[in-house]
Parts: structure tokens; C-alpha cells; sequence
């Protein structure tokens, strides 16, 4: 048998197989014994899971994050443009602003409430009913065309690089398997297959970058790496014939090819305002953080919450060293002849890196956790918009129905979301180049939700009015700038006419600047509208109050290492900054 082989041979399907089995097994077994412990079928805990442990909340939240984008789409980039596409992965700083910040209005709000909330609710309960409408709605559309639809498509991408399945076999397969796990396991089943593959990813990905570093380092790693960073240093050549490469985060030439993707310190702003959208306040992601057992004390929920997210937030350093990283080995790796390895499209990176270095067996044990992880990331999605319509459409308009019932509804929505996002995926295949559409999308929406929860939380003088003003008016600006988007080719298409020729700065401007100008114009929107309209109530800021003894609950959900783990990302984060500066 030949170990060395770079395609999957017997030994390899065999493990696939049998590793789904006890993957299956596994989350099955963990589903049925809470179904014992729980007596009976309760929404909540099929929405949002019980309570787990801290390092189970940092595995889900990390989990939840990594889907099939990251096997292509990161990797992908990694091999054509370098590091610059990490600002949007070096964000474990980000995702401790929602541990240290957020988890406590949240949890808060849930003790004021007497129940756990959605993002929505939170809303409700600040701003207007109308507001938290509105988020649930844009959530929901968002989920369909830019989570379900690109997971699924670059899923397809990623299935057909390494196991060579037609595409649409791969897309279509992921969604249907995907839909039925969730519909049977819930948020018990994500976060136990979460728990699963999440150690199976980081092994396997690193596997694949060390080997490829050895390889392209003739046996040596440390010779890889420099390789690797002198090959980038010879790419991303202007009009000018200058190598600007693509080993630096930062773009400030204009002559530089990249810089309209990555525009100075325009990239660093413009992926923080979607880190924070994404971090926290996306059901996505802040649902990993809200469940708790019931009668539990209000500090141990925080502060297990709270080392979830300082979990999470060394986790999220990996994906880059994990991802993008394994992409540009592969672009130096195929620019050697003598190498035996080729790369047609970058975008099968990954999956072709996987094939090339791992030995035989090895393959097929990665390949289980890079399918639990594309399952979880998608199921995660497919659940939070069965909690969004549960909670926040059903539950208003239909009280006081049995919780089967609510449970039977979560799962039907998220039968009707999968239904949508495999009709979606031909029409977004037509609309252009797949990280244009997702980051442009990303870009358009994060403003005015930032700008909504930040002020709402941050101050007590903004109106519900304002609030509901800068929800829907950032929406409306934000999906006019799309419309402008797709008939102009993202700006770069030569337009005439009156309308064209006198809004240049609304269609042309780099899409990251646009964001930024967007966010500060909705936040002086809500400032000036709250001068016209009445203010909050004293319930709608009494959870953004902190009374003594609120401050002192919190006190004790935080100690000395919770302060010296958080302080350790943000010094790593930094670090990679300054090497790659």
C-alpha cells in the first residue's frame, strides 16, 4: 500500500465511514441522554442548549465561525492575495469586547426579563417593537444569502477538491444532511458535534500546514516558512513593475493592486465595524453564550460565559495558521516545478493541499473533522433562524402553545430555510465573484446594526425613534448602495448619465470607506432625531443602569486569570500585527 499516495485510496474511505458512524453515534447518544434529563421537549433548551462548561462554549463559538468559507474561501485568498484578508480573522480581541461587555447587559436582561433573549428582543426591549422586527427580518434574509448559500456553495467547491464529488452533490448534500441533523439534534447536537471535530480540525489543519512547510522547505519547516515569505514578497506586481507583495497586512500605495481591497487603515476600521456586528450582537454567534441551567446563579452564568469567549478568543488565532497560511504554502509549492504539485484554481487550496501532504489514512481522519466542521458551522446557521422565528415571530402571535409545539415550529423553519438556501445558490453563482458579494453584503449591513446596539447600550439619551430611524434608514442606504453595486460592477464600470455623473461618491467610493462614512452617518442620524423625539423610558435603560448591586454580581464573576487569559490575546493578536505589518 502506498502511504505517500496524494489521492484517497481504500484505507481512507474506510475511515471516512466508519468515523461518520461514531461521529453519529456520538451526538446521538449525548441527545438522548438530555432528552432523560430533561422530562420532556423544552424550546428553550432545543434552541439555545442548557448551560455547558466554559471550554465547550469556546469550541462551540469557535466552531460556529469555521464553515466551508474558511476551507475555500480563506485558503483561497491565502494562495492569491496573502495575509491581508487575516484583519478579519485576527479578531479574538473582538470576540472578549462580548465577554467582558456584552455578556453582562445580555445576561442582565435576561434576569429582568425572566427568560433567555434573542438579539431581537433586546431590541424590543431598548428601542421599539418595530426595531427588533427589523432585525429579525434582516437577519433572516442575511442568514439565506450570505450563510446558508455561500456555505453550501463553497462547501460543493471544497467536497469536489478533495473527495472529487460533483459539485452539486457536495452543495446540495451538505444542506439536506445539515437540515436533518439540526432538525433532530437541535442546539444539543451542534454544541456536542462542535466538542467532536473541533480538536479533529486544529490537528488535521495543522498537519496540513506543517507538512506543506516541510515540503516546500525540503524537509525543514523553518526553511519553508522563509521560502514561503520570499515567494509572497515576489507577488502582487503594479503597473509600475514593482513587487509589492503579499506578505503585509497593510496597503497604503495606491499603485498597489490590493489596495482597493485592502486600503490602509480603511481595512483595519472596516473589518473591526463587521467583527463587532458579528462578535456581538449576531444571533450566530451571542446564542453560544446565553444558556444556562435553570435557578443557576446570575455570576457562575457569567462567568462562564464570559471564559467561553476568552476560550474562543485564542481559538479564533488558529484559523489563519490553520487556513490562510496552507494557501500560500500552496502558491509557493506550485510556483516550483520540481515540486509535483499543481494548483489550477486557488480556491481548491485547501482541499489539494490535504491530498498532497497527508499520508494515507491520516487523510480520511482529517476529512471526518473537516465534514463535522462544515455540518456544525451550517447547522449552527439553520438554528439560529429557527430560534429568530420561534422567538420573536411565532411565540408573540401564538402564546401559550404547548413546548412541542414550539419545538415542532423551530424545526420546520429550519426545513424552509434550507429549502431557500439551495434555490438561492444559482442566482448568487450569477451575481460576480463570491468574496465580493459576501464581504459587500457583510459591509452594507454591519453599520447600522453596530451603530443600533452600540448606542443603545452605551447611552441612555438615544430615543426608541432613533433607534428604529437608524435600523431602517442604514438598511435602506445599505441596499441602495448594493443596487448601485450590481449595475455598476462594484463601482469600476464606466457609468453616464445625469444620475451617474453627479452620485460618484455615493457608487464609487472604496466599499470600506463607504462602510465607515455609512456608520458615522447613521450615528449622527440617531443623535439628531433623538433632539425630535421622545426619550427612553426608565424600564427601556434600566438594563444599561448599573445599580450597586448589579456592579457587585458582576464583580464576582471575574477574577485575576480571567484578566491576565484576555490580556494574553490581545498581546498575540498584536504580535501577528507586528510581524506582518
Amino acid at each position: 500500500m502506498n502511504w505517500n499516495s496524494h489521492e484517497f485510496i481504500w484505507l481512507d474511505w474506510l475511515i471516512i465511514v466508519i468515523g461518520i458512524l461514531a461521529v453519529t453515534w456520538a451526538v446521538w447518544r449525548s441527545i438522548q441522554k438530555d432528552k432523560r434529563s430533561q422530562q420532556g421537549p423544552d424550546s428553550e433548551d432545543y434552541l439555545f442548549g442548557k448551560g455547558e462548561p466554559w471550554y465547550i462554549i469556546g469550541a462551540a463559538i469557535f466552531a460556529a465561525n469555521i464553515g466551508s468559507e474558511h476551507l475555500v474561501g480563506l485558503a483561497g485568498t491565502g494562495a492569491k492575495a496573502g495575509v491581508g484578508m487575516a484583519h478579519w480573522e485576527m479578531q479574538g480581541w473582538m470576540i472578549l469586547i462580548l465577554g467582558w461587555l456584552f455578556v453582562p447587559f445580555y445576561q442582565l436582561l435576561n434576569i429582568k426579563m425572566g427568560k433567555i433573549i434573542t438579539m431581537p428582543d433586546f431590541l424590543k426591549y431598548r428601542y421599539t417593537p418595530t426595531t427588533g422586527s427589523w432585525l429579525s427580518i434582516i437577519t433572516l434574509i442575511a442568514y439565506v444569502l450570505t450563510k446558508v448559500s455561500v456555505t453550501a456553495f463553497t462547501g460543493g467547491i471544497f467536497m469536489q477538491s478533495l473527495l472529487g464529488l460533483p459539485f452539486w452533490f457536495g452543495a446540495i448534500g451538505l444542506i439536506v444532511l445539515t437540515g436533518i441533523f439540526t432538525v433532530l439534534g437541535g442546539m444539543k447536537g451542534v454544541m456536542t458535534l462542535s466538542a467532536i471535530q473541533t480538536p479533529i480540525l486544529i490537528l488535521g489543519s495543522f498537519l496540513v500546514l506543517f507538512l506543506g512547510l516541510s515540503a516546500l522547505g525540503g524537509g525543514n519547516i523553518a526553511e519553508g516558512w522563509t521560502a514561503m515569505i520570499e515567494h509572497a514578497k515576489t507577488l502582487n506586481v503594479g503597473e509600475d513593475g514593482v513587487a509589492y507583495g503579499t506578505n503585509r497586512m497593510f496597503h497604503f500605495n495606491t499603485g498597489d493592486p490590493l489596495y482597493d481591497d485592502y486600503p490602509g487603515f480603511w481595512v483595519f476600521i472596516g473589518a473591526s465595524i463587521i467583527g463587532f456586528w458579528y462578535w456581538c450582537t449576531d444571533q450566530h454567534i451571542v446564542q453560544r453564550v446565553l444558556g444556562q441551567r435553570k435557578g443557576e446563579p446570575a455570576d457562575v452564568v457569567m462567568k462562564r460565559a464570559r471564559r467561553g469567549t476568552i476560550a474562543a478568543g485564542y481559538f479564533k488565532l488558529l484559523p489563519v495558521f490553520m487556513f490562510l497560511i496552507p494557501g500560500m504554502v500552496a502558491a509557493a509549492l506550485a510556483a516550483r516545478p520540481d515540486s509535483g504539485f499543481s494548483l489550477s484554481d486557488p480556491d481548491t487550496a485547501f482541499g489539494s493541499m490535504v491530498k498532497f501532504v497527508l499520508p494515507a489514512g491520516v487523510k480520511g481522519i482529517v476529512t471526518i473533522g473537516f465534514i463535522s466542521a462544515l455540518v456544525a458551522s451550517l447547522a449552527a446557521f439553520f438554528n439560529s433562524c429557527a430560534t429568530l422565528f420561534t422567538e420573536d415571530f411565532y411565540k408573540p402571535m401564538f402564546k401559550n402553545k404547548s413546548e412541542a409545539t414550539y419545538v415542532l415550529v423551530g424545526r420546520i423553519a429550519t426545513v424552509v430555510v434550507v429549502i431557500l438556501g439551495i434555490v438561492w445558490i444559482p442566482i448568487m453563482m450569477s451575481l460576480g465573484s463570491l468574496y465580493d458579494y459576501l464581504q459587500g453584503i457583510q459591509s452594507l449591513l454591519a453599520p447600522a446594526m453596530v451603530a443600533v446596539f452600540a448606542l443603545g447600550i452605551f447611552s441612555k439619551r438615544i430615543t426608541p425613534k432613533a433607534g428604529e430611524a437608524g435600523m431602517i434608514v442604514g438598511f435602506i442606504i445599505g441596499m441602495v448602495r448594493l443596487l448601485t453595486n450590481i449595475f455598476t460592477n462594484t463601482g469600476k464600470d464606466v457609468m453616464t448619465g445625469w444620475f451617474w455623473e453627479n452620485t460618484t461618491w455615493f457608487w464609487q467610493t472604496n466599499w470600506l470607506i463607504f462602510e465607515v462614512w455609512l456608520l458615522v452617518f447613521i450615528m449622527g442620524m440617531m443623535v439628531v432625531v433623538s433632539f425630535f423625539t421622545p426619550k427612553p423610558t426608565a424600564k427601556q435603560i434600566e438594563a444599561i443602569t448599573f445599580t450597586g448591586d448589579y456592579k457587585a454580581l458582576i464583580r464576582k464573576s471575574w477574577n485575576k486569570w480571567d484578566v491576565i487569559a484576555s490580556l494574553g490575546v490581545v498581546a498575540l493578536c498584536a504580535l501577528f500585527y507586528i510581524y506582518f505589518w
